[in-house]
This record gives C-alpha cells, sequence and structure tokens, in this order.
C-alpha cells in the first residue's frame, strides 16, 4: 500500500477495515470527513485529521459493567477506541490501566487537601505512556497492510515501537535525535528493530521522516506519528477513561499534564468529553494544566502572551522527551486549556530536578523528567494561586526515571562509604537517634 501524506476524498471502491466504532476521519478545521485510511491531513484545508465515531448508544450503566467486566488493560476500552473488537486477542503489548496512586505524603508537603493523585504511567511495558498510544496504532497498521513501524522521536516512542512491532511481529525502523539520553537508545535498540539518529535535534528528525513518508522509500510503512497519527493519539485518551474509572467514575477538577506534541493533553481532553456525551460521568467544570520545560517553552510562552500561534523554539532542556520546538497541538492547547480555565506554565532545569526528587521522596515513584516538569509546574501553580489546593488535582507522571538517570545522577549517591563494622557505621553519625 502507497503512503499517502495527505488526505483525498475516497472512493467506494476503498478497501473496508475493521476499527470498531470508528466510522471516518474528520477535519478539526473544516469538519470535512474522510473514509478511514493512513491519511492525517485534511485536502481542502490541510487541518489535522481525528477519529469520529459511532460510539455506543443505550444505558451508561450497561457501558460500564462491560467496561469493568474488560481486561485490566486498555482493551477493556474498545468500544471506545479504533481497533476491532476482537484485539485482545491478537498479539499487543496490552498496555494500561496502570496506577492512580492517591500521593497523601506528596498532599501534604504541597499543601493540597482536596485530594492529590499522581497517575504513573511508568508501569506501563517499555515504561512510558507511549505503549498506550504505540498499540492503538499498530491496529491500524494491521489493518491498512504496513509491514514496517517507524516514527521520529524523542526516546520513549522508539521503545514503545520497537517493542510493539517485536510483539505483533513487524519490522520496526525508528529515528531519534543523535543525542538522546542513553538509556532511552539502548531501550529502543534492544527489540532487534533498526534504530538509526539523526544529526539535530527532534524537529530536524520530524522533517527528515515528513520527507521520507512522501518517497517511494516509505512504501509500506506506518508512521505511528505521522500516517498514523489520527489513530495513535487515540491512545491518550485511554488515561482520561482511567482516570475517571479509577476515581468512582468522575471526572478531576483539575489536571496537570505534560507537553511535548500537544496531543496527550487535547486526547484527555476529547476523552472526558466522551464520557460525559455517553453519560459514564457528571458534566461538570475541570481545569486541564499544560506544563512546559523552560527550556522548550513555545506553548507556554504563547499562553502567556495572550498569543493564538505558537512560535517554535530552538530546545535547550534536560526533558528531552518534552523538546519539541513545533509541536503540532499547540494551538489546540492553549484553546483547552482557556476553555477550560486552566493553564500552561513551565519551570526551570534545576526545578525539573528538584520536582524528581520530590515525588521520589514522598511517594516512592521515580518518574522521569517529564514527571519532573509536570511536578514542578503542578507546585509551582499551587504556590501562585492557580490550582487551587482544595480541589481534587491529578499530576500526570509518563515515563520511569531510569530512563533518565543522567539528570539527577550528580545528586543522588551514596551517603557514606564505610568500612564493615559497627564502629565505622557510628563514627559516620548514621545510627538511629
Amino acid at each position: 500500500m502507497a503512503v499517502q501524506t495527505v488526505a483525498g476524498n475516497t472512493t467506494s471502491s476503498a478497501p473496508a477495515v475493521d476499527l470498531g466504532p470508528a466510522a471516518a476521519l474528520s477535519c478539526r478545521e473544516c469538519g470535512e470527513r474522510f473514509d478511514l485510511g493512513p491519511l492525517f491531513a485534511c485536502a481542502s484545508c490541510f487541518g489535522p485529521l481525528e477519529v469520529a465515531y459511532d460510539l455506543p448508544t443505550g444505558s451508561p450503566e450497561e457501558l460500564r459493567k462491560r467496561i469493568e467486566a474488560g481486561p485490566d488493560n486498555i482493551w477493556r476500552y474498545a468500544p471506545l477506541l479504533p481497533v476491532p473488537a476482537d484485539v485482545a486477542e491478537k498479539p499487543n503489548i496490552n498496555p494500561g490501566f496502570t496506577k492512580l496512586v492517591k500521593a497523601d505524603n506528596l498532599a501534604r508537603e504541597l499543601g493540597v487537601t482536596g485530594g492529590l493523585y499522581v497517575k504513573d504511567d511508568s508501569g506501563n511495558p517499555t515504561h512510558s505512556f507511549k505503549d498506550r498510544v504505540v498499540a492503538i496504532a499498530v491496529e491500524a497498521a494491521r489493518a491498512f497492510g504496513f509491514t514496517t513501524l517507524s516514527c521520529s522521536s524523542t526516546g520513549n516512542l522508539a521503545g514503545a515501537v520497537g517493542a510493539a512491532a517485536a510483539r505483533a511481529g513487524l519490522r520496526s525502523c525508528v529515528f531519534i535525535p543523535h543525542d538522546l539520553e542513553q538509556g532511552k537508545v539502548v531501550m529502543a535498540a534492544v527489540y532487534g528493530g533498526e534504530l538509526v539518529g539523526i544529526e539535530g535535534n527532534y524537529d530536524d528528525v520530524n522533517r527528515f521522516c515528513s520527507e521520507l513518508i512522501g518517497d517511494p522509500l516509505g512504501e509500506g510503512w506506518g508512521f505511528v506519528n505521522v500516517n498514523l497519527r489520527p489513530y495513535y493519539g487515540e491512545g491518550s485518551k485511554t488515561l482520561a477513561y482511567e482516570i475517571c474509572e479509577q476515581l468512582g467514575w468522575r471526572l478531576p477538577d483539575q489536571i496537570v499534564i505534560p507537553i511535548a506534541s500537544g496531543s496527550q493533553l487535547t486526547k484527555i481532553d476529547k476523552g472526558f468529553q466522551e464520557l460525559i456525551k455517553l453519560g459514564l460521568v457528571e458534566d461538570r467544570p475541570y481545569k486541564i494544566f499544560g506544563a512546559q520545560a523552560e527550556g522548550c517553552s513555545p506553548v507556554s510562552a504563547a499562553f502567556k502572551a495572550g498569543h493564538d500561534v505558537v512560535r517554535p523554539q530552538k530546545p535547550n532542556t534536560i526533558a528531552k522527551s518534552l523538546a519539541i520546538g513545533n509541536p503540532a497541538d499547540g494551538p489546540y492547547v492553549l484553546d483547552i486549556a482557556r476553555r477550560t480555565g486552566g493553564a500552561v506554565e513551565d519551570v526551570t532545569d534545576e526545578q525539573v530536578v528538584d520536582a524528581i526528587k520530590l515525588l521520589a521522596r514522598t511517594e516512592g515513584i521515580f518518574g522521569e523528567t517529564a514527571g519532573g516538569v509536570t511536578l514542578g509546574v503542578t507546585k509551582k501553580l499551587i504556590d501562585a494561586g492557580v490550582i487551587d489546593p482544595a480541589l481534587t488535582t491529578v499530576v500526570l507522571n509518563t515515563g520511569d526515571g531510569l530512563k533518565t538517570l543522567d539528570a539527577v545522577s550528580a545528586t543522588s549517591q551514596a551517603t557514606a562509604t564505610i568500612k564493615p563494622s559497627l564502629d565505622a557505621f557510628r563514627a559516620a553519625g548514621l545510627a538511629a537517634n
């Protein structure tokens, strides 16, 4: 199947695909609809495409029971996702249903009284939320007959694609910035696919992939975050579904989400809206806050300046998984933050490190730098009176700190090195008072 870079009006001769309740692709700008296919941009206005559904009808209570009876992974939400009904029976990495940790120790530290939760997605198969989006993209790749799974990545996505392709029996070839954290390089390479470093930052990698996808060399390639992007993005909705189910089928009052491309934030909002439409949660206000590192904060800068356009930046931050200087969904993030009464903020690299250590010290969760960005922004917004400490608040940790050890290694070393004797232990002042 030839890779298509821009959607065109399809015909009735287009092959039918089974992607469950997914009915069509719809342009987020002009609303034009297209048949399901490996498309990502509207032929009329070049706006981004997203999946439109024929969502389940009937009793919300029956749908809740159906979901709760499903597997302990994202496939419990198959009736709301672009996947076939038998998806749970296929070889997949089966991510999701990660812990929602009630973070009472952290809450006391931050002065939160309304309930503070950490959605810890480091428990996924490759230890980041990217397993969710890739699992959905794999099903689309199968449906469209792709033989190679690919992506441009800041690290976590490369590992998720490598693992998912290996499990599905597909070839993988992924592209990363040449100076990525070594832990993420190893995790992406270990699954046996091809890993290619590109000299430059993520935006350079993404531009290269855009060229490849339009070339005959890209024939048969499914780029999860390009020509499969509408399906891939839907995986982030499962975070919204899980959070609400784990809160007893209710919306959080406030949620803080890291921003790279911005897709995760926009799809979490979409997930909340779908749950409201289906009657699975009560329709009430919620606020969405976006978090960036100061060294790559184009969306935060636009929000604080009151702009609708996001001006690209050259990334310079330890939070490399968020280092996308030209975020595709940036304008939509601004819309959602403003519509919900939230905000977009950024923190310094020093604040990122402090937040990583704070989360580890209070809740025993070792988050990667993206988690440090999210918690650092949460603390900053609480201190500024923007986040209400009396309301239920959810903070996302999207990856495992073992992937970004360099960020904290200098200040996280052995307390002391002593001889193997009690006298040496006492002399070091380590005996309990």
